[in-house]
């Protein structure tokens, strides 16, 4: 990042000489607190992932010189780290686009990095994973703190002084948090070097790309998430995969990036593309059949398919206990059959087996990945019943069963995360945080979710007419199909394509 005058100016925009120097002493602060050596020398080799191997033939890279050695041909890596699952589904889309246009995709999590990477990351980790538990605990936080911090719209006075002068509280929005941001990641530098300078990389965390871009990587492309502009995600010297037209817009007019709404140069054409949703090429490539066979279930009368996805932090729990209650009587029914995924949070399924003690008769547990797997294959073309549990006991498989899944069910019910850009039909129950609001939104528009329903009886209400008609489903059905057939969900395959220099060509 370039700095003038005691300035850091990040594509011809200057940031206040103050907060230029508070970059600087939370970077400091880093470096005293985790011992950060400059010098430092990374050895990275590669070990095979035993989860999403069999799958996309995907290679782990670690911090050891025992494994295989790392080559840069015809290779992809896919950068990422654990923050909730949307950074994780980001970069499998990446891993799936790759390998479907014949590359090997390299997995880098830099929270598997032991050193300084673990360490600043789980630093800041704890924080977010605080506020985030608390919004959706209070709705007074959520309204007046986490709404202003992932939005960066002005809340209570008291409040809005008091987050933009506290550095963990500045606005993802602004300016001023994409340069503490890059300044704390530039200490990722070592790691990177440590890889071919010229070896495409596909980032999907700001975090991944800044230090990319400070090892001296010059082949890196930005997966971006969600809908909602925010300067945090950009980094020069770098390319950046939107996923939507207003998001490109935002981005590239930089709206809004300055806390006191000053117009900002925009960011240049060749550092941002609009690309599309980010999705794996087996949801992609399988949009028709899958949608006909929704609608086929749905012509002959069987349950309608329910999956709800259940994040870590649990407080929702409230929601969830509401719908699986509501959807007790239609199972019984034969009206629905209700998937719920919980990830790989153990925690979740000690509440949940709990609450469906009185209805073993009807639940069914997909503890494995084999187990997982055999089911939806089963039910591709057989009737499903009943309520069914899913948990995995690692990342990739608590991640990929929603996928795996996605391509069996009618409708999912998700709030409107990363998962809001995916190629099914959605229910968007209550968002977490202002910047998912967009993506709501954008699902909503696109025809392939209903809009964000934040209330208990809107998302009973939004079950019960996905479960008795027949219109929407069919309406929701058609809009996917007409999506792909315009590129709306062919994100992963044009950042590999910005990454690689290589078109992908669907038969």
């Amino acid at each position: 990042m370039k700095m003038e005058n005691g300035r850091f100016i990040l594509y011809g925009n200057a940031l206040s000489e103050s907060h230029s120097q508070k970059a600087i002493k939370w970077q400091n602060m880093f470096i005293k607190k985790f011992n950060y050596d400059p010098n430092e020398r990374y050895t990275l080799s590669l070990e095979e992932n035993p989860y999403l191997g069999p799958i996309f033939g995907l290679k782990n890279i670690v911090r050891s010189d025992k494994g295989e050695p790392i080559s840069k041909e015809n290779t992809v890596i896919c950068s990422t780290i654990r923050m909730g699952f949307g950074h994780y589904r980001i970069a499998m889309a990446g891993a799936s686009c790759a390998k479907a246009m014949g590359f090997t995709p390299y997995w880098l999590d830099l929270l598997a990095i032991p050193g300084i990477t673990t360490d600043i990351i789980n630093y800041c980790n704890t924080w977010y994973s605080k506020f985030s538990r608390i919004s959706q605990r209070s709705k007074f936080f959520n309204k007046y703190v986490w709404e202003s911090v992932t939005t960066g719209e002005p809340t209570l006075p008291g409040l809005s002084f008091l987050l933009n002068n506290w550095i963990v509280g500045w606005p993802w929005r602004f300016l001023k948090t994409n340069v503490k941001d890059c300044k704390m990641s530039e200490l990722f530098r070592n790691l990177h070097q440590a890889l071919p300078s010229d070896m495409p990389v596909l980032t999907a965390h700001m975090w991944n790309c800044m230090g990319a871009v400070a090892g001296g990587m010059t082949n890196v492309v930005d997966m971006m998430f969600d809908n909602w502009p925010m300067a945090f995600q950009l980094t020069e010297g770098a390319k950046h995969g939107v996923q939507s037209p207003s998001g490109y817009y935002g981005f590239r007019a930089m709206r809004g990036f300055d806390e006191h709404g000053k117009i900002m140069k925009p960011t240049p054409p060749d550092a941002i593309y609009y690309v599309g949703h980010h999705v794996d090429h087996e949801l992609v490539e399988n949009i028709e059949g899958d949608c006909e066979a929704r609608l086929r279930r749905m012509h002959n009368h069987e349950p309608r398919r329910f999956m709800l996805t259940m994040g870590g932090a649990g407080a929702q729990r409230e929601l969830f206990k509401a719908m699986i209650e509501h959807c007790i009587p239609l199972i019984k029914q034969d009206k629905v059959t209700l998937f719920v995924n919980l990830g790989d949070h153990k925690d979740n399924w000690t509440w949940l087996e709990t609450e469906l003690a009185g209805y073993k008769e009807m639940l069914h547990t997909h503890f494995t990945w084999e187990d997982t797997q055999a089911f939806a294959d089963q039910i591709r073309v057989q009737a499903a019943n009943g309520l069914h549990v899913f948990l995995h006991d690692n990342i990739f498989h608590a991640v990929y069963a929603t996928n795996y899944l996605m391509r069996v069910v009618d409708v999912m019910i998700t709030k409107p995360s990363e998962l809001a850009f995916y190629p099914v039909p959605k229910i968007f129950n209550e968002r977490v945080g202002g910047h998912e609001m967009w993506g709501a939104i954008r699902g909503a528009e696109l025809g392939d979710g209903t809009v964000e329903v934040r209330t208990i009886p809107q998302t009973l209400q939004a079950i019960d007419l996905l479960t008795d008609a027949s219109d929407l489903l069919a309406m929701y059905c058609d809009c996917i199909v007409k999506n792909k057939r315009i590129g709306v969900y062919d994100g992963a395959y044009k950042c590999v394509e910005l990454a690689t220099g290589k078109k992908f060509e669907r038969k």
